[in-house]
């Protein structure tokens, strides 16, 4: 059996190991693969590995692929149409990062609130040693307790995160496409732009979600609060919030997706304050990595088996 890992890279840079699939035959693991040389790569392949290399129609008509496996949880990468059409299971990771993306979106909410980064580059920078005073803030410090958390979307990274912000004393609400029992607040979609000292995205990108955080929304929310999105970049209209930050609309925001990845030289929020940028790794702790190369190892044994799981 040939296996091919399109781009093995990203969820193995070195730390981990793809050996294990000498069990099952021959593997090349690329670390990248451009879109002109998918077709090449895959077409005497068996089983397909990706992550965020797109696979279409025409990459799969005469290829000999069986099997495909998503290195994540997000499958658009694949023409799925095309791949139902060929009777080619595409299976992927349905959860593997939950604590992960909460306690990064944590890091990134505790970050906009003391600016750790900045102040300790200011203290190596000479700054504290030639102060005149025994200590200085460089940016307002934000005590969380008694503030309201705003989530948009609340399945199982948005409930994580929602527990972690509850041990910081901070109250609850969400809005989502159906209301949950919870011991949380259900509100409308202006009421919780409105009412949200924090609001943190964790929704899928459908029609719906996509541009919710634009000038209309954000125009409700409280100057002093604070943005927060590890979910997908789409969800933000981008021109609009860089002008929110700039003008004082809102306080701050942290953003760890853009809509182009990796991001343009040229992208306008580069150029707005207060906002910190992450490269798309709120997913990329070892622990959460190793939870995917597992997964990935029981698709593929329940493919061979006859009966795929996690198929999408």
């Amino acid at each position: 059996m040939n296996i091919v890992i399109l781009d093995g890279y990203t969820l193995n840079p070195g730390d981990l190991s793809w050996d294990w699939l000498n069990d099952y035959g021959r593997y090349t693991a690329y670390d990248r693969t451009p879109a002109d040389k998918v077709k090449e790569r895959i077409e005497d392949a068996d089983i397909v590995f990706t992550n965020k290399t797109t696979i279409s129609r025409e990459d799969l008509q005469g290829s000999k692929v069986r099997f495909i496996s998503v290195l994540a949880t997000g499958y658009n990468i694949v023409d799925i149409d095309a791949a139902r059409e060929m009777s080619i299971p595409v299976s992927n990771v349905p959860t593997y990062g939950t604590k992960t993306v909460a306690q990064f979106t944590t890091a990134m909410l505790l970050e906009l609130c003391h600016h750790i980064g900045a102040h300790s580059t200011s203290v190596f920078q000479g700054d504290w040693s030639r102060h005149d005073d025994f200590c200085y803030t460089l940016y307002p410090q934000i005590e969380l307790v008694g503030k309201t958390l705003g989530l948009y979307g609340l399945g199982r990274i948005g409930l994580a995160f929602a527990k972690i912000a509850e041990t910081l004393g901070m109250e609850i609400i969400y809005h989502s496409r159906t209301k949950k029992d919870l011991p949380y607040t259900y509100v409308s979609l202006e009421d919780l732009f409105k009412q949200s000292d924090v609001l943190s995205l964790h929704s899928p990108l459908t029609e719906e979600t996509e541009g919710v955080i634009n000038k209309k929304h954000l125009s409700m929310m409280k100057s002093t609060a604070l943005l927060l999105n590890s979910s997908r970049g789409q969800l933000v209209v981008e021109e609009d919030l860089v002008d929110a930050l700039n003008h004082g609309v809102i306080a701050g925001a942290a953003l760890d997706v853009v809509h182009i990845e990796p991001m343009e030289e040229n992208s306008p929020l580069l150029k707005a304050k207060n906002l910190i940028l992450t490269p798309h790794i709120a997913w990329s702790t070892t622990e959460a990595r190793i939870r995917i190369m597992n997964t990935t190892k029981e698709n593929l044994d329940a493919f061979l088996k006859g009966e795929p799981v996690h198929v999408v």
